[in-house]
């Protein structure tokens, strides 16, 4: 497509260069050919514009570059990036299609233009929304609902009761609705099972990782809200709520009946303890841990996990310890020869 085009499908701004080039694919600063369109957010990066053999690139709107090249002025240059990404690689189009090894039980409803990949496995009373696509051996157990437009990658599993909503994505291996961890010990210290009675309930417009397990709840439900994004190995215990837009990154654990609100970042290997709420907007750094609640809009980092600010600082003087330890010791060997010379001087007088 020409650079007009690009620029008005995106909501950008040209502003120098040939607004008539053809743009064909988008790529990286340093992987874009000709013909290709890049983008530049992050500052650090602005000496790669230089080298870039891409004909355009996204760049924010007061963001000098200092070289002839068509500029696409947005307000969020990687928003607008990600908008030519999609428009370069929609999503490809299919022909409705069951394989002949699919079983489904006599009881499931099938919506329009299902999509059954081979050995896949849908259970009774099992409803599929219309354009559902289900890719070779997934499990679908007895009374899920899955709506329309939904994807679910090969070996996946959705556990008997589960309700998924519509254009819900669940990538290979993921295991939506297993048993919660759940047990209470016995007069004789065993290990009683706790039944896990509850559903999990997915609402639209939810991605999750491959590998990733989310649990029923043991009584009610376990709970993800539209547009919550869930990257791979991540563990969902019994009775969560993961609020809307909320972003839980690769090998995060919740304990059971934690409480995620909306827009929450839980960064790489974080953790948050049971029965806590994180509240709306909050941010938990790589491999931080928690086992208090977090206010809305808090930032915090380190195990047990603190105010970003003060963990920083905190981190920066932990690296001088050593030097601390050393300069302490010195003082100390000071501060005693200079109580030794006042104790002889006094004894002197």
């Amino acid at each position: 497509m020409k650079l007009t085009e690009l620029a008005e499908k995106t909501g950008a701004q040209i502003e120098g260069g040939d607004a008539n080039v053809e743009i064909s694919g988008a790529a990286g600063l340093d992987e874009a050919t000709a013909n290709q369109v890049t983008f530049l957010s992050n500052p650090r990066y602005t000496p790669r514009v230089q080298t870039t053999r891409a004909s355009a690139i996204f760049v924010a709107e007061d963001v000098e570059v200092g070289r002839d090249i068509a500029l696409l002025r947005a307000r969020d240059p990687y928003l607008a990036y990600t908008r030519a990404l999609r428009l370069f690689h929609p999503e490809p189009a299919f022909e409705p299609f069951v394989h002949p090894t699919a079983l489904i039980d006599p009881s499931a409803q099938i919506g329009e233009g299902v999509w059954l990949g081979a050995h896949v496995v849908i259970g009774r009373n099992v409803r599929l929304g219309n354009r559902v696509r289900i890719y070779p051996n997934a499990t679908i157990y007895d009374e899920v609902r899955i709506g329309s437009a939904s994807i679910i990658h090969s070996g996946v599993s959705i556990r008997e009761g589960a309700q998924l909503g519509e254009r819900v994505v669940i990538h290979n291996n993921a295991v939506i609705g297993s048993d919660g961890f759940g047990y209470a010990k016995d007069e004789e210290k065993r290990w009683l099972k706790i039944p896990q009675a509850g559903v999990v309930h997915i609402e639209d417009d939810v991605e999750i990782g491959a590998g990733t397990t989310i649990d029923c709840a043991s009584v009610g439900e376990t709970r993800i809200a539209r547009g919550a994004k869930i990257d791979n190995l991540v563990q969902i215990g019994h009775s969560c709520t993961v609020g809307e837009d909320a972003l839980i990154c690769a090998q995060v654990g919740l304990a059971g009946s934690s409480h995620i609100g909306r827009r929450v970042i839980l960064a790489g290997q974080a953790g948050v303890a049971g029965h806590l709420t994180i509240g709306d907007d909050a941010v938990l750094t790589a491999k931080s841990a928690t086992s208090h609640n977090v206010e809305p809009g808090k930032m915090i980092s380190g195990i047990p996990a603190f105010d970003n600010r003060d963990w920083l600082r905190s981190t920066a003087a932990f690296r001088r310890l050593g030097d601390m330890q050393r300069t302490i010791r010195l003082l100390e060997t000071r501060l005693a020869a200079l109580e030794k010379l006042l104790a002889d001087d006094k004894e002197i007088s």
